[in-house]
């Protein structure tokens, strides 16, 4: 079985020593990168051709955080796979990340076996998904149904809402620049919920970036 190389960037000592420790009891995984800010990280990546194949991504670090450095992977390395790991579970900064190429997140108290599947699934498949209420994967199968025909799964108006929904506007704001109100946002909001089988904006974020809506 193929071995996976893995990048760790957290500003936190101990943390990244203690993911390093975790990951090496793994035999199917590697650590081949420990990095303690986002610039560090890019610096080693532009000197070295040994590049991880993931890269366990922390958010809120000193020179250049991990919004930063991984849209700079994102475009110098797009090889490479970023998955944020972090103490946050703000929306806002979950859409940001993944707008900036993540392509998974997960919150630092997560399971050791959550970990370890997060980085095979990134790994083989590309995309990651942890609900932050329920910890359930995306239905991959019913996204492919979906995007076999867009404009029958989705009226104009609500791939309207969802390419709106991948921005930073509020829900209110986005009733704004619909000309529309709040009570008939949170309609297409559940709507487009119930069809893509997640609970959250960010699940509605994934599948955009996924299918190349945005």
């Amino acid at each position: 079985m193929e071995t996976i190389k893995i990048g760790i960037v957290d500003d936190h000592k101990l943390v990244s020593k203690a993911l390093e420790n975790l990951i090496s009891f793994n035999v199917n995984f590697r650590v081949t990168m420990n990095c303690f800010n986002g610039q560090d990280f890019m610096d080693q990546l532009r000197t070295t051709t040994d590049h991880p194949d993931v890269v366990l991504m922390d958010i809120n670090m000193p020179i250049k955080n991990g919004i930063e450095a991984t849209q700079e992977v994102s475009k110098e390395f797009p090889n490479i796979k970023v998955i944020a790991l972090t103490m946050e579970d703000n929306e806002t900064t979950i859409i940001r990340m993944l707008k900036a190429g993540a392509k998974g997140y997960l919150l630092k108290d997560m399971s050791p076996d959550i970990l370890f599947d997060a980085i095979d699934i990134v790994h083989k498949q590309g995309t990651f998904y942890t609900d932050l209420l329920t910890q359930s994967l995306l239905k991959i199968k019913t996204e492919e149904k979906l995007v076999q025909n867009l404009n029958d799964s989705f009226k104009s108006r609500e791939l309207e809402f969802i390419k709106l929904s991948c921005s930073e506007l509020t829900y209110r704001e986005i009733a704004d620049q619909m000309s529309l109100s709040p009570r008939t946002i949170d309609g297409y909001r559940d709507s487009v919920f119930i069809k893509l089988n997640v609970k959250t904006r960010v699940g509605v974020v994934l599948f955009a970036i996924r299918n190349n809506i945005i």
